[in-house]
Parts: C-alpha cells; sequence; structure tokens
C-alpha cells in the first residue's frame, strides 16, 4: 500500500501552484484581489478517525472542527463548507444533519454546498472543504521558523487520547475527556490573534511530536521539544498521571487540535499558551525530559501507513 508522505510526494509534483505551498502546510493560499482565500479539505473514515458506535452528530462536530482547525493555524476567519457525504442509514443520517448543524451554528460557519454519493460497503467515509479569510498578511506558514525562537502550544495535550480510551472502554461519564474527542473546539479566536506575531504555526492534529518534526522540516530548521514542559489537564493526569510514559504519550498521539507555533523570545503573546521548546540550529526533532536528552520513540504520531 502506498505510504500517506509517499502519495503526497507524487502529488507535489503535480500541485506546482504557488498556491499549493508546495503540499507542506495546513491549507492553500490562494491570492485575490490583495486579499488571500484559505483552502483545506480533510476526511474522515468509519473505524480510522471514529467508532462505528459513535453519535453522529459527534462524527459531525469532529468533521467540521478538524477542518476548521486548520483554518485557525492560518489566523483565517471562516467562509463556509463544502460537504463530501456517503448516504446510509436513515436515522444515522439524520442525526448526523443534526449534529452539522449545530456545530456550523456554534462557530457561525455557512453550509455552502456538496456532493453526496451512495455507500455500497459497510463502511463510511466523509470529507469537508472549509473556505476562509486570512485576516493577517502574510499567511503564517510552517515555513517561517527562524533560529532562536520559542516553541509555544495552547491549551493542553492527551485529553483525546484519553478520552478514547474511556469511550473505547464503555466509560464516557468523564465528558471532560470524552468531549475532547469527540468535539474539539478549533482555535479560531486564537489563531487571528498569533498571525501578526508568529513565524510559524500549525495545528496540532496528528500529535505534537510528529507535528514539531514536521515544522522544523519545513523551516529547514531543528526543533527541541522539552517533553517534562508539555501541558496536560487536571483530568488527564488524575486519569493517566504525569510520568514521563504518559507525557510521551499524550504528545505522540494527536486529535488535539490545538495551535503548535514559533515565536521571537520577546513577543507578548495574547493567548495562554505554554511554552515547550526552542528553534535550533540543525534538523529535525530533539527531545529533552529536563536537561537529559531522549531518544526519539519509534512512532511520532498518527500516518496513514
Amino acid at each position: 500500500m502506498t505510504t500517506e508522505s509517499g502519495f503526497i510526494g507524487l502529488m507535489r509534483a503535480i500541485a506546482s501552484d504557488p498556491a499549493a505551498r508546495d503540499l507542506s502546510d495546513d491549507c492553500a493560499v490562494l491570492n485575490i484581489g490583495g486579499e488571500s482565500l484559505i483552502l483545506t479539505h480533510d476526511m474522515m473514515a468509519e473505524g480510522v478517525h471514529w467508532l462505528s458506535n459513535a453519535d453522529p452528530a459527534d462524527v459531525a462536530w469532529k468533521l467540521v472542527a478538524s477542518n476548521l482547525s486548520d483554518l485557525a493555524a492560518k489566523g483565517a476567519r471562516p467562509l463556509g463548507v463544502l460537504l463530501g457525504f456517503m448516504l446510509g442509514e436513515d436515522t444515522w443520517d439524520r442525526k448526523f444533519a443534526e449534529g452539522l448543524n449545530e456545530v456550523l451554528g456554534r462557530f457561525d460557519v455557512p453550509l455552502l454546498g456538496g456532493d453526496t454519493v451512495a455507500n455500497r460497503g459497510d463502511k463510511r467515509s466523509l470529507g469537508l472543504t472549509a473556505i476562509g479569510l486570512a485576516t493577517f498578511a502574510p499567511v503564517p506558514a510552517r515555513t517561517g521558523a527562524h533560529i532562536g525562537d520559542l516553541v509555544y502550544v495552547t491549551g493542553t495535550l492527551g485529553d483525546a487520547l484519553a478520552g478514547f480510551e474511556l469511550i473505547e472502554a464503555g466509560f464516557d461519564e468523564v465528558r471532560i475527556l470524552a468531549d475532547a474527542y469527540n468535539r474539539p473546539e478549533p482555535r479560531l479566536h486564537e489563531g487571528q490573534l498569533l498571525a501578526p506575531l508568529v513565524h510559524a504555526m500549525m495545528d496540532v492534529s496528528d500529535g505534537l511530536l510528529l507535528d514539531s518534526e514536521r515544522l522544523a522540516r519545513a523551516s529547514k530548521v531543528g526543533i527541541a521539544i522539552d517533553v517534562s514542559q508539555i501541558p496536560l489537564s487536571d483530568a488527564y493526569i488524575s486519569y493517566r498521571g504525569d510520568a514521563l510514559e504518559s507525557r510521551m504519550q499524550a504528545a505522540s498521539w494527536g486529535d488535539d487540535y490545538q495551535l503548535l507555533f514559533a515565536a521571537a523570545p520577546e513577543i507578548q503573546l495574547p493567548v495562554t499558551s505554554t511554552l515547550i521548546g526552542q528553534v535550533i540550529q540543525g534538523s529535525g526533532l530533539l527531545l529533552y525530559d529536563g536537561d537529559r536528552q531522549l531518544p526519539l520513540p519509534a512512532t511520532l504520531g498518527y500516518q496513514h501507513q
């Protein structure tokens, strides 16, 4: 089977327009008449991104939120979405529509259209295209981190991991963790505030470690992350503890949809965030636990093959 990175390499040879940003960013940035349209498309598949017994309303929420999170990393204001939907059992479809209406209302985003297809198999897959308008130029990218920048992340990490484990085990009473997995909150407001100040920014969707490595690779720098500084919620710590292994798992699981960004040390940040590392000379990702360097784990985060 073709790997995700291998297929993107094939597409990179085709996507030569500057708006595609060499397929190394969260979104395409299309400059029109002095303004920048921000375009992103994410897919979700049953059994991969949601459990087969998931509430369809939660599936709708997560599909929208994951796309809006990409817009947030560009500091964009959402303009609308286009839905690609696989038809199936009527009750499921109606509950999905109710959830879609709820999440679009929550973030004040209109549904502009889309397409449907019949489901001839036993699993569904869904797609969503989100369209936004940049609120600042130049639009933040993964490629701009400078040596000496400090690396920050918003919010806390690992709650979605804990929520998934609880739901899979049949326990969803810890709503703050279950909601982190089922109903993530894209950091749109924070992204718009940070856009004029950061050198590089992206959302954390596939795991902090993997996404930090991607940021380092795109910016052609090294990034050193101190695992001891990774922010964990009280709910996560009460469930999984805050030992090194637990922190590493929180940093490599994904589905957090927080913002990871690099900014100059003198910048006064307008959002609550945690300093977790620094941009350094070299390449790739380095991990530390305080002053002690750690080996990289075999898996940095979630990848499709």
